[in-house]
Order: structure tokens, then C-alpha cells, then sequence
């Protein structure tokens, strides 16, 4: 029989000393945490550590439970002690007992809670069931607006419909230029007339064109519906207004007016136009606000009065800003600069006489300042829509040219 060093034997010894003092602490605990008033004792649970098994692997050992069941009657023990049952739990390959999370126990990005998920999931199930309780309300009380403004929406409906033809209509006649259809542009200018004629005449009684002039329509006190009429109906007339003196632009011949010339104007009156959109809305939100304030008194008159001061202050800034955009069109309107000079025989034969936007010979060329040649109103009504040559991409001019192939804005200014 081979012995053991002393050594091991002491350490063995010691630890095995160790271990049995551990034992008779936890057992000593338990029984005073678990005394009854009648002496039935409840059973104590030892886990001892589990030491990793000999041949180095990842999974721990196995769990040892000693359950202990001790009688106390006023602190004494009844009987001898019975043997501790130990039961033994074996931990299956690839199970783990650890709420602890990888890499230090930082969360996993890549794992969402399930409960968040059907969380949002019963969110969206009870706003759709809501929906689906609430579609015929919904459907009724919106017949009912419907019903009540039906006016309205049927005129907003036909002067939109009437503005996107007239604009449609205008630029494609714009793009033709000396082919434009002069009778196209002459029922052009009559229909925006008539159009405007026979609103103003249907609603005479609310005195609509008032605000044309800076007057007050006769509605009585504002609500905000109706000052939402008046100025939409105003804004729609004033484009229309606008859209017939382009009309008038565009009958004028080519040997009075070049397209140039023309674009310049079709700009200059798109301009013209927003900026008198943005003045003529002003008195009726301003009267709107008042109007708020005089129909009651003490604190919310004076509420009215200071919301219809900040309204004037915002549109100033608004006007201001207007102003320098409307400024530097025309500027461009009174000084009209060239995109370029007069080109020389020798320049016009070295490019073959060939304009290369029509692939046609040079009428009137025009040399840019990249030294490439085109003809006059090709040239022009390429920089109706851009800044660059058409073949070399060099920047030309950096003057605005918006609007001059005579279309109109379709935004609302309506405050």
C-alpha cells in the first residue's frame, strides 16, 4: 500500500476540518432560522461546491443536497440524529444555471424581450380594433362635414382644376414660341376672366372682391373658416390675374417682343404676383384676430390684441424677406443681361453652322463664354431652366431664372 506524503495528508485533513465546520455552521443557522412554537423542525438545505470534474471540461460537477430534519422541543433535540439523505443533481451537457449574460455580463444587442414585441404587437391590434369600431362614426360625422362645407370643397375643387389647365396650357405655349396657337392664348384669357367674373357674381352678397383692395368683405364677425375662404378665393383670383397677363404677353409678336424679352417678363409678373399674395391676406387674419378679441372682454380682448401684434411682426419678417427676392428679379427685368456676344462668320464656320440644341443653322449665334455656339433663342429658352452650357456644363450666369418659362407657383399663401 503506497502512502501518501505527510503533506497531502495534512492538507486533506485541513480541509476536510474545514468543510465539517462549514457544515455545522449552516446547520447550526438553520435551525434557529426554522424553530416552530409546536417543535417541528423544517428541513435544511446544504449546497456544498461542486468541484470541477478531473479532466478539465466546461461543465460543473455534480450538486449535492443534504436535507436535514431536526426536532426541537424548547431548544432540546428529541432522539439521535438520523443520517442526512444527500440527493445528487447532475447538470446536463450544454445546460447552464447562470442568469448571467456572456462577455462579462453585458446584454446581447441582438436579443430583444419577447414581451416588448407583444407589447407593440397589442398595441397596433387595439388602435386597428378601435378603427374598425369606429369607421361608420367616422364615416357619418365626415358625410356631415362634407354636407355642411360642400360649397366650399366644390369651388376649391373647380379653381384648382381651372388653374392646373390654364398653367399647362400657358407653358406649353411658351415652349412652342413662334408657333404658339394665338387662339389657344386668346381662350386662355377669356376663360381665367369668365372664371373670375362669375365667382365674384355667384358670392356678391359677401362682397368677396374687397380683399383685392385691402377692404374688409361684408361677412360680418370673421370665424376662421371664413377668413380662410376669403383668402383662398383671393389667392386663386389674383393667379388667375396674373396668369391672363401672361396670356397678353404671349400674343404680342416675336418682331415687337423677342423670347428673351418675354421670359423676363413671365418672371417678372410671377413675382409681382406672390408678393401681392403675401400682402393681401394680411388685413383679413388681422381682422380675423381682432374681431377674436371684441367678442368678449377683460383678459381675452387683450389676448386678441396681442396675438394679432405678433401676427404683424411675423409678417413683416415674412414681407421683408419677399421683398429682396422680388428686388433682385427686378433688377434682372431693367437690366436684362446677355448670356453672351455676337458671334463672327469664322467662329460659325469652325462649329460647321450647326447650332447644337435645334441641329439646324445659326439664327442670330450667340458665342457663351466658354466659347461654344448656339442660336439666340435656343440658347434663351435653355436658360429658362438652367445656369450651365448645355454641352460643357460651365456656369454661365447666376441670376435667377425661375419662372420664366411662364408657369405659376401653385403654392397657397393663404396667411
Amino acid at each position: 500500500m503506497k502512502l501518501r506524503p505527510s503533506y497531502e495528508r495534512k492538507c486533506s485533513s485541513v480541509a476536510c476540518k474545514l468543510e465539517e465546520e462549514e457544515t455545522v455552521n449552516m446547520q447550526t443557522s438553520c435551525g434557529h432560522s426554522h424553530q416552530t412554537g409546536n417543535g417541528e423542525g423544517l428541513a435544511c438545505l446544504s449546497l456544498p461546491a461542486g468541484r470541477p470534474p478531473a479532466d478539465g471540461s466546461s461543465n460543473s460537477g455534480d450538486v449535492a443536497i443534504n436535507i436535514h430534519s431536526s426536532n426541537t422541543d424548547s431548544g432540546t433535540r428529541s432522539g439521535p440524529r438520523p443520517a442526512r439523505p444527500t440527493i445528487r443533481f447532475q447538470n446536463r451537457p450544454g445546460h447552464t444555471h447562470s442568469n448571467t449574460n456572456d462577455a462579462g455580463g453585458q446584454d446581447d444587442p441582438n436579443n430583444t424581450d419577447p414581451r416588448e414585441q407583444s407589447n407593440s404587437i397589442s398595441e397596433v391590434l387595439h388602435v386597428y380594433q378601435w378603427l374598425d369600431k369606429s369607421f361608420p362614426y367616422i364615416l357619418i360625422f365626415s358625410a356631415k362635414l362634407i354636407v355642411q362645407h360642400l360649397t366650399g370643397i366644390s369651388v376649391g375643387i373647380g379653381l384648382l382644376t381651372t388653374f392646373l389647365y390654364a398653367n399647362k396650357s400657358i407653358v406649353n405655349q411658351v415652349f412652342l414660341r413662334d408657333k404658339c396657337s394665338k387662339l389657344q392664348c386668346i381662350w386662355l384669357l377669356v376663360f381665367l376672366s369668365g372664371c373670375s367674373v362669375l365667382l365674384y357674381y355667384t358670392f356678391s352678397s359677401q362682397a368677396l372682391y374687397y380683399s383685392l383692395i385691402f377692404m374688409n368683405p361684408t361677412l360680418g364677425p370673421l370665424q376662421f373658416w371664413d377668413a380662410l375662404w376669403v383668402v383662398g378665393i383671393t389667392d386663386f383670383v389674383v393667379k388667375f390675374f396674373f396668369m391672363g397677363l401672361k396670356c397678353l404677353v404671349l400674343l404680342v409678336p416675336s418682331v415687337m417682343m423677342s423670347h428673351k424679352c418675354k421670359g423676363f417678363w413671365y418672371m417678372c409678373l410671377e413675382e409681382i404676383s406672390q408678393y401681392y399674395c403675401t400682402l393681401v391676406s394680411t388685413p383679413v387674419w388681422f381682422r380675423y384676430l381682432i374681431d377674436y378679441g371684441a367678442q368678449t372682454s377683460g383678459a381675452e380682448w387683450h389676448f386678441g390684441i396681442l396675438l394679432a401684434l405678433l401676427y404683424l411682426i411675423i409678417k413683416l419678417f415674412v414681407i421683408f424677406r419677399q421683398w429682396k427676392t422680388s428686388a433682385d428679379v427686378l433688377r434682372q427685368f431693367f437690366a436684362q443681361p446677355n448670356y453672351g456676344v455676337a458671334a463672327t462668320k469664322r467662329q460659325c464656320s469652325e462649329a460647321e453652322d450647326i447650332c447644337a440644341i435645334c441641329q439646324a443653322e445659326f439664327t442670330k449665334p450667340t458665342v457663351l463664354i466658354c466659347q461654344h455656339l448656339f442660336c439666340e433663342e435656343c440658347i434663351t429658352l435653355w436658360f429658362n431652366r438652367e445656369k450651365t452650357c448645355p454641352l460643357c456644363r460651365t456656369v454661365v450666369s447666376s441670376h435667377n431664372h425661375k419662372w420664366k418659362d411662364g408657369a405659376t407657383s401653385l403654392q397657397l399663401r393663404l396667411f
